[in-house]
């Protein structure tokens, strides 16, 4: 299997107004995101997001609240026939408690690899941050930087022509 995996806040949800998004009024969607995941979904690809969610550790939102975000993202993409197989979170921030899971570290990565038997080498992590492309690195999937909370075409295109 070839797989999209998404980060979420800059890439799916637009968080220019808000740092932290977990309330389903405060999403967004970033411009041509539907239009993209489905050009990509018609090449093949499978779709996972891979989220650091600090704010839940600094006691700012909950898990529970991020479940309710994620489930409206989800549900919403379906609209458009883009399914989201998967969501992986990293609930801890290291101002608060170190952990394993946090990107750039790959595991969130690696355990969706491992999980649905996915080829990391045909599949690319499209992030907006150096810690994206770190863990894509790590996970040995091609990472795709793009400019946050703007329309990602562009790198569609380049992965499309593959």
């Amino acid at each position: 299997m070839k797989a999209i995996f998404l980060d979420r806040d800059g890439v799916i949800v637009n968080n220019s107004q808000h740092y932290y998004i977990y309330k389903k009024e405060d999403v967004e969607f970033v411009d041509g995101v539907f239009e993209n995941l489905i050009s990509l979904r018609n090449a093949g690809y499978e779709f996972f997001i891979v989220t650091n969610q600090g704010g839940i550790a600094k006691k700012q939102y909950t898990m529970d609240d991020v479940n309710k975000v994620h489930h409206y993202i989800a549900n919403e993409l379906e609209k458009s026939g883009i399914i989201i197989r998967d969501i992986m979170v990293c609930p801890h921030h290291e101002s608060v408690e170190k952990c394993l899971c946090r990107k750039p570290s790959p595991l969130m990565i690696e355990k969706l690899i491992a999980l649905y038997q996915i080829d990391p080498k045909q599949s690319f992590f499209i992030g907006d941050s150096d810690t994206d492309i770190q863990a894509a690195k790590a996970a040995g999937v091609k990472g795709i930087k793009i400019e946050g909370n703007k329309n990602m075409r562009t790198f569609i295109n380049e992965i499309l022509t593959r």
